[in-house]
Parts: C-alpha cells; structure tokens; sequence
C-alpha cells in the first residue's frame, strides 16, 4: 500500500519534476517508509511506500526494470503474485526481489495490458515504457485502490490522492454541476470518472488507460459480472451457504499475505465477526482485533462493545478496545476531513480516521467488513427495489436511494452551479439499461456494487486508514466472491432481513447474539445529533468569507439549516446541514478559493 504520482508531457518538454516532487511529498502518510522519483523523456514517476511485502530496498519504488524497459510505479498488494511469480519464472524471466511490485512488472511484460486479468489483489499503477513513451495506468476490479488525474493538451498528471494533484498547481478547482447533484443525490457520493472538481477526473474501476506519446488515450474495461443466474447451485440454500462459506474463507486467506503481522477491525456486526471466524478457521491465533466507541449522546449509544467482546472471546483474539471522548472530536473532525480526497458525509468517516490511528500503531495491515451490504443486498432499502419489476429499476432505485429529487437539489443551490437536468437520474436510467443483471434487484446491486460502492464506504476506508500508514483489505470484494454473489438468486440474500447467506455462514461459526442482533453502523452520535461543538465547526464554516464568496448553496436554505441544525432531513434521515457544510468544510482544508 503506498502512493504513487506521475505527469506525462505531450508538448515535448520534460516533465515538471517539482510538481511531481511536491505531488509525492503530500502523500508521505501514505507510504511513510520510503521515497523515489523517476524520469525520462516525456514522463517523470514519483512514489511514496509503505513496507508490506519485501521489506528490502529491493522492493522499492519506482522500480526500474532496464532489460525489459519498463519502470512501475504501484500502489495495493496483488495477493497471488507468489503464483504469478512462479509461472513467469517458467515462462523464463528472472528476479531481483520478492515483491509483488516486481511482479507486475514481469506480468505487464508479459502480457501487456492483459496483465490486469491475472491479478488477485487491490492496485492502481503506472507503467511507462522506455522504448515507445506510451505510460499505461490500471486500476483494481472493485476500485478499492484510487487512481486521480488531470489534464490538458500539454500533459497528465495522475496520483493517488486528490490533494496530490492540487500540489502539483495548474488544477480547475470550479465545481462541476454534474458532480454537485450527484453528491446531493447519493449522499455525498461522486462516482467515477467525475470528482466535485472539475479539472480532476478518476481512472474507473476495473479499466486500463493507455496514454499514447501524442496524447491519445483509450479505456479498456476488463471485468463485470453479468448478474443474471448462470450458477449451478441452483436455489438450494444449504448448496449457497456452503460455497459462500468456502469463498469467503480463500477471500479471508488470500488477505493474510504480508511480511508484517495482520489485524481485524472488529465492530462487533456479522461482517467482522465472520473475517474473524474465518482466520482462526485457517488456523490463525491470537489474531490482533480492534473495536472503537464513542461517548453516548441524545440517548444514543456510541459504542458496540458487548458484541465485538462476545467474538474475541469466543475465538480468543488479542482484542483492543478504543473508547473516544466527545471533547476529542472537533480535532478529529479536522483531521478526519483534511484526509478525505473527496467530500465524504458518512459520518463514521470521523470514527475509522481516529480508529487508525490508534490501531497503526499496533499493525500495518487490517482486514474490515465493507461491501458486504452492497455486494449481498444487506441494506433495508434493497427489498422496495426488488418489488419493481426489471423495466422500472430505474424509478425504483430513486424512490429507494436518493436523498432528493431534482427540483428540491436545484433549490439549494445557486443557479450557475444547476446541471440543468436531472443529472444523477439520468446516469441511474443508463446504467440500468445496460444489458444484464436479471432483476430489478440485481441492476440495483450491479450499480451499487461497481459504479456508488468504490466512491463511497470503499474510498472512506481507503483514505482514513492510508492517513496513517494503515492497510486496509476488504474480503468481501474478492472478485470471486462477488462473481458468485452476483449469480446468488435474490431471494437468497434478501431473506432474513437481508443478507440471509450470509447469516446462514454466520450460524455455523459465530454466537447467535451478533448473527440475530439488529442491524449497526459505525455510530458517532455527536456528528449525527450534530452537538456542540460540531456545530459551532458547522457554522463557522458556512459563515466564513470564503464560504459567501464561493456561493454554492442558497444564502437562505443555509439560514434555515442553521437556524433549524437537526429539522432538515434527506430521505433516508441524513442530516441535510452536515451535508451541506462537509462540502464547504472540504474546500477550505484544501486551500480551494
């Protein structure tokens, strides 16, 4: 896990090493254990590395492979490269070390753009050919790894972080309209390839770019299951609970590889507790766990102790608890946001920052539950899609999941900064005409899965655990295990209150209290009741100067909001005011006029 820049020129001058150096050094929490730059000609390649495999200095990077002619810049862990490894060796290359890095090098040489299919793992990288110029980037199926960019027709600059490309100046930071109502719909979310900026875009989940010498680029997508029922499990229950049982024990296996101890962050919920079950299924012990709480506020509980202490008991963990005093959270709310390289209003953003703190300090690699609600239908809004029939996915998705409609976004926000259409309808409406996904159910998830999740709890975890060196691995986006969710008959995950598989595997290994226990978040009561001085942030911000020049959102909805911090409510109950100020708090972190 690290951070990787780089810029390719078009105009035929050298790259601006400066602004690469300055794009690296914004990302040294990423990878605080080692720094390389890189150039030739046209491209220049930065890095920042954290020491997971191959803890030498032959792992580091940008690593440089002169017979071959190709320097790599790598950001994830590829889980089989020992695989890999052995079949390129009979395939007759050589090797300096016993990185994964080096294996995507050989692969790459290998295979070319084809490479990607070969991989099990999570990655963003660059590759540049020394030969013909032309830079090659890739990015994971699930997009768990981030991959930024910008560009003009003199050049592309990319990196792993947003921030890191404003370090490196020359960005568009004017809001795009498009991006804001997508953010205003989906609860913050701005998927793929758009950002809320519009000068920086992101490389999609499961594509490589090719960038030419002259500027040419082209998109390959590599990956996406169908979504329909191809399985042979049929839809006998028992058949699904034990393969799922069986992938989601390799997916928890093939996230054990590292040359540094791993750890779970362990909330206590059904997702966690099964990663933990996992481990000690494959013979793991003492297996280092993790559980944070915050102080009670408004009546609302904000720890999940008694259920995180039932599985560490239950499988002996090396358990830590964290409980967090509200006085802390306006620093961490600072720190939390400052860290985000996007607007990101989940508020337990707040609780994995401070959370990976304290467990960086224990470990370097952490397994966490994400995608499990997305990949086997585990939210409560999934069963009102799944009524619809297939032709209407599209309005039912909207009645389940947006925050607002069109008319009520357009309202809030200032004229000029309107899509003039409803944006984030329209791209819901493509998406579920593409072919596949058998059911409503099934378009819903396959756009949860690959288009929202990556832009939401993915990049949370990505970017709150990397500000603190912290590898994050998330099984339940193991690519075999979403195929085979994907093909999982819906009446199979939504049973049960949702999930139902799942909680079939959980049945045979956990304690029933976390497999039957409501459904839990991450709470961070303080941020969600938005108690003082949560609010005092809130308000300072919307009423700074910069926040009244910039004018994104209407002076008199944010009166109201402020007037009235807890009244306005999206849909589904989030807070319209946190919303609103995470966006123009943001702004202001990164220094955007």
């Amino acid at each position: 896990m690290c951070g990787l820049s780089g810029e390719v020129r078009f105009d035929g001058r050298r790259p601006d090493l400066a602004a690469v150096e300055r794009m690296t050094d914004v990302m040294e929490p990423r990878g605080p254990d080692g720094r390389g730059i890189w150039a030739q000609a046209a491209v220049a390649l930065g890095h920042r590395r954290l020491q997971i495999i191959d803890l030498s200095e032959r792992g580091a990077q940008p690593m440089v492979d002169a017979q071959l002619g190709l320097t790599v810049v790598f950001n994830g862990c590829i889980y089989n490269h020992r695989e890999l490894r052995a079949r390129l060796e009979r395939l007759g290359y050589r090797f300096f070390s016993d990185s994964d890095t080096e294996v995507v090098v050989k692969a790459y040489a290998e295979w070319g753009r084809e490479c990607v299919e070969f991989f099990v793992g999570m990655f963003a990288f660059a590759v540049a050919e020394h030969r013909s110029g032309r830079v090659v980037l890739g990015r994971d199926r699930l997009g768990i790894k981030p991959l930024y960019v910008t560009e003009d027709c003199d050049r592309l600059r990319f990196a792993s972080s947003l921030p890191a490309l404003l370090a490196g100046g020359g960005v568009d930071t004017s809001i795009d309209p498009v991006a804001l109502h997508q953010y205003l719909s989906w609860h913050g979310t701005v998927v793929a390839p758009r950002t809320v900026l519009t000068g920086v875009r992101k490389v999609p989940p499961a594509t490589v770019r090719v960038v030419e010498p002259d500027g040419t680029r082209h998109d390959h997508c590599y990956w996406q299951p169908a979504y329909t029922r191809h399985s042979e499990l049929g839809d006998d229950p028992v058949a699904w609970r034990e393969a799922v049982h069986d992938a989601l024990r390799t997916a928890v296996r093939r996230r054990t590889v590292a040359d540094v101890p791993v750890g779970v962050l362990l909330s206590g919920g059904l997702d966690s507790s099964l990663m933990v079950a996992m481990l000690a299924e494959e013979g793991f012990e003492d297996i280092p766990t993790f559980a944070m709480g915050f102080e009670e506020e408004n009546g609302e509980d904000g720890d999940e102790f008694v259920y995180s202490d039932l599985v560490a008991r239950r499988f002996s963990t090396a358990h830590q608890q964290f409980m967090i005093p509200s006085d802390r959270l306006p620093a961490a709310l600072e720190a939390a946001i400052g860290a985000m390289s996007e607007p990101m209003v989940s508020h337990d953003a707040v609780a994995f920052h401070m959370l990976s703190e304290q467990v960086s300090k224990e470990v370097k690699v952490v397994l966490c539950g994400q995608g499990a609600d997305e990949v086997f239908a585990g939210y409560h809004w999934y069963p009102q899609i799944a009524s619809a029939r297939r032709a209407g996915a599209d309005d039912a998705y909207a009645r389940a999941y947006f925050d607002r409609t069109h008319a009520d976004l357009t309202a809030m926000i200032h004229p000029d900064l309107a899509a003039g259409h409803d944006a984030s309808m329209d791209f819901v409406r493509s998406h579920m005409a593409t072919p596949g996904a058998a059911t409503a159910l099934d378009a819903a998830l396959r756009m949860d899965v690959h288009a929202l999740m990556p832009d939401d709890p993915v990049k949370r975890v990505d970017n709150m655990t990397m500000a603190w060196g912290l590898e994050a691995r998330v099984p339940f986006l193991d690519q075999d295990l979403v195929e085979l969710a994907a093909a999982c008959p819906p009446g199979l995950k939504l049973a049960d209150g949702g999930k139902a598989v799942l909680k079939q595997v959980g049945r045979t290994v956990l304690p029933r209290q976390v497999v039957d226990r409501p459904k839990g978040y991450f709470p961070v009561p303080a941020v969600r009741h938005m108690a003082e001085p949560v609010l005092a942030r809130v308000r300072d911000a919307l009423t700074a100067p910069e926040a009244r020049r910039r004018g994104i959102f209407d002076a008199q909805v944010v009166g109201e909001l402020l007037a009235q911090p807890n009244h306005h409510r999206a849909r589904r109950g989030a807070n319209t005011l946190w919303q609103v100020a995470t966006l123009e708090i943001w702004l202001q972190a990164h220094g955007i006029r």
